[in-house]
């Protein structure tokens, strides 16, 4: 193994392998830097506990971290420790012994501190957006029910009994958390299996860091994790087309309303769309690119292409106007990006009487339809960054169902849900009636854009407005519904 004089500017230099290795002082011997795939740094010493030779087992101990921990503070550290063995002690034991009385709420405390940093089973760390969905299962579920217990006293038949509690929602609650925010917390089977899986993962952590020496997660048999997979029928898409127009057309708030077209137009997630920022839309190749702290699979897949249609290029054409931040969708105050999308969304729904249908359900509904004109599921999975060819496959049903031959009708559907954002509606009281005019979609040419006369919303922010090229699928037939 390599060995150099640990310094700031030594450490600061080595490099990430992809594999783990430790380089170790040549100044004092046991002492050393180990570095993870990740290119995580960490101090550490190696000895033989109560004064054994050769043959007695390694023990290793972890001194801190880089560069939190200087070398030369590690370094004064690591000679405590390996002063300690030769007065015939175990500090990795007496460690260990200690941390078996840490109480379950510090040992998610210490996971959360150290999370950040640990690689997962694809080398990378999790994502931020996956580290703020596991502190709320342990704020919300962990803690209430098991934060008081040791971790050397919780059993499997703990984990057991806490995961029928969740399902059973002991841990319910409706909280206020702001004067317009809320966190309401169900409970239910399909949580219940998700947090014990978090669960399993800090104690695979305690694990590795030698607080107990098993994992009492390992055997118990969770619930099955029934995603929800609604994908919205034609019938549905036009209704839900009309109900955003009406919104609108009431002065619903037009970044939240060019979100929900966004999340329909390219079978993106709600947060890669709400945090778009201008920097990562590529007109030039009509793709939007997201780094890989940016979306789910990032830690798996790296970087993310989403691909943009063109009613979804010409949403952002439409708002690239008027930018006047580096978010696409900037908050009304502070400086970060929109957050008020559910609350028109729960409007819309309702309006479309759609209250069943989540924001992800239109990622469903992308998806299907993709899948009911014929492409295939790996050109599915790509469209909607699916790391894994297993998530995709919740599609193939509709491979070879009667869908496949209703391909046209069903893309006639999807050209139906924007028609009714721009082509459908002239009269100036916005009711929900078509217009008729037989030339408008006579050879190439461009339908004019329907006009508000008021002006915008209640704030005067100017309406979403899209002028979109003639599709040869809007001459079809679909659902009893005739286009223009």
């Amino acid at each position: 193994m390599p060995s150099l004089k640990l310094t700031n500017k030594s450490v600061s230099a080595l490099p990430a392998t992809g594999t783990r290795y430790v380089t170790w002082d040549s100044e004092l011997p046991g002492f050393g830097c180990r570095i993870a795939p990740n290119g995580t740094k960490t101090f550490l010493v190696r000895y033989r506990p109560n004064g054994g030779g050769r043959n007695a087992p390694k023990r290793y101990l972890t001194v801190g971290r880089f560069p939190v921990l200087s070398p030369d503070d590690a370094r004064r550290e690591a000679r405590r420790v390996l002063g300690a063995v030769t007065q015939g002690e175990d500090p990795a034991d007496s460690r260990r012994v200690g941390r078996q009385d840490m109480t379950v709420a510090a040992l998610c405390d210490l996971y959360m501190d150290e999370a950040p940093r640990l690689p997962t089973r694809f080398g990378r760390p999790k994502s931020a957006e996956t580290l703020r969905f596991d502190k709320g299962r342990i704020d919300r579920h962990i803690k209430p029910l098991l934060g008081r217990k040791r971790v050397g006293d919780i059993t499997t038949a703990d984990v057991q009994r806490f995961m029928r509690d969740i399902a059973r929602g002991k841990t319910a609650t409706d909280e206020k958390t702001g004067p317009r925010t809320r966190i309401i917390v169900r409970g239910g089977e399909g949580a219940a299996t998700r947090v014990v899986g978090l669960l399993s993962g800090i104690f695979t952590f305690a694990v590795s860091e030698g607080i107990r020496p098993d994992n009492p997660v390992r055997g118990v048999r969770r619930y099955a994790d029934r995603k929800s997979e609604r994908a919205l029928k034609s019938e549905e898409l036009v209704a839900l087309g009309k109900a955003i127009r009406a919104v609108e057309s009431e002065g619903g708030n037009p970044s939240a309303i060019a979100i929900i077209l966004l999340l329909f137009f390219t079978g993106a997630r709600r947060t890669e769309i709400a945090g778009l920022r201008w920097n990562e839309v590529d007109f030039e190749h009509d793709v939007i690119r997201l780094a890989p702290d940016r979306h789910k699979t990032g830690a798996s897949s790296g970087s993310k292409a989403i691909l943009l249609t063109p009613p979804a290029r010409a949403i952002l054409e439409r708002l690239a106007s008027n930018r006047s931040s580096e978010y696409v969708f900037p908050a009304t105050t502070g400086s970060s990006h929109f957050q008020g999308i559910k609350r028109v969304w729960q409007s819309i729904r309702t309006m479309a009487g759609l209250t069943n249908v989540r924001l992800h359900d239109l990622r469903h509904s992308f998806a299907s339809i993709g899948v009911s004109s014929g492409d295939s599921l790996p050109v599915i999975g790509a469209l909607l960054g699916h790391s894994n060819h297993r998530t995709t496959q919740r599609y193939a049903h509709l491979e070879k169902s009667p869908v496949r031959r209703a391909a046209s009708r069903g893309q006639c559907c999807y050209f139906h849900f924007w028609h009714f954002q721009q082509r459908h509606f002239e009269r100036e009281d916005h009711a929900l009636q078509p217009r008729s005019n037989n030339r408008a979609h006579e050879g190439n040419q461009r339908p004019p854009a329907a006009r508000r006369q008021d002006g915008g919303d209640r704030r005067g922010a100017r309406p979403i407005r899209i002028e979109l090229p003639h599709h040869p699928s809007t001459n079809l037939h679909c659902c009893q519904h005739e286009t223009a």
